[in-house]
């Protein structure tokens, strides 16, 4: 069935994102080049967006958001839960990869241990959530550093390359794949994969990079509320 959209609706809502860009108040010049629309058009759009308190235009002209989008923000994050959008991309890659899948969040000098989906296989790593684990070994933790301004050649790298993998750090017998989940631009947390070390060559370690990647970049999109 065919995508169904509403261009309308759809040109609206870009006013509101240009917003995202940087800028408290923003004239109708700028919303005409961060949006692309005319000028008419952003100005009869944004005639109904203030009337819903979606967009206010003070006296001198320059528009800035309404209080209704800071009224259903309270509401969004009343109702939000981060698991909703967590677990099931853990499923997903558990799936794919078949190694046991995590998400793992920093408090302090710690990573937490927040949400975790195991392997079927018989021989898997386990670890409970709420687990309690340092930050100076293992891929998730490499990752949490690195993202939250981790000094160093090793975090630069990881910065480049967007993962770490990890083989025997934490347990020598155990390896680790990781990568960031960015929601609106900062770090939410890492998503990675763990399991048996003779599991993760290099060829298997590629595959399992590309699909946290992947994965990651979508549940970004899904927690920023981005489109894009």
């Amino acid at each position: 069935m065919a995508e169904q959209r509403v261009e309308a609706v759809e040109r609206a809502l870009a006013i509101l994102e240009a917003f995202a860009q940087g800028g408290p108040r923003l004239p109708l010049a700028e919303l005409a080049r961060r949006t692309g629309l005319y000028r008419s058009t952003i100005l009869r759009l944004a005639a109904s967006l203030e009337r819903f308190g979606y967009l206010h235009r003070d006296g001198d002209g320059q528009f800035r958001l309404g209080p209704t989008l800071w009224r259903l923000g309270v509401l969004y994050q009343n109702a939000f839960n981060l698991a909703d959008y967590v677990r099931p991309v853990l499923r997903q890659v558990v799936d794919e990869v078949g190694e046991t899948a995590a998400f793992y969040i920093r408090e302090g000098d710690r990573r937490i241990c927040l949400y975790r989906v195991n392997s079927e296989r018989t021989v898997r790593s386990h670890l409970e959530e709420g687990a309690d684990l340092p930050l100076d070994r293992g891929a998730s933790a490499r990752v949490l550093v690195a993202f939250t301004g981790g000094k160093g050649d090793l975090y630069e790298r990881i910065r480049s390359r967007g993962s770490y993998v990890s083989l025997g750090e934490r347990d020598p017998e155990a390896a680790a794949v990781a990568v960031p989940v960015l929601g609106a631009g900062s770090l939410v947390g890492a998503l990675g994969v763990t399991g048996p070390r003779n599991r993760f060559d290099r060829a298997a370690c590629a595959r399992m990079e590309r699909i946290l990647v992947e994965k990651a970049a979508a549940l970004g999109r899904a927690l920023s509320g981005s489109a894009g």
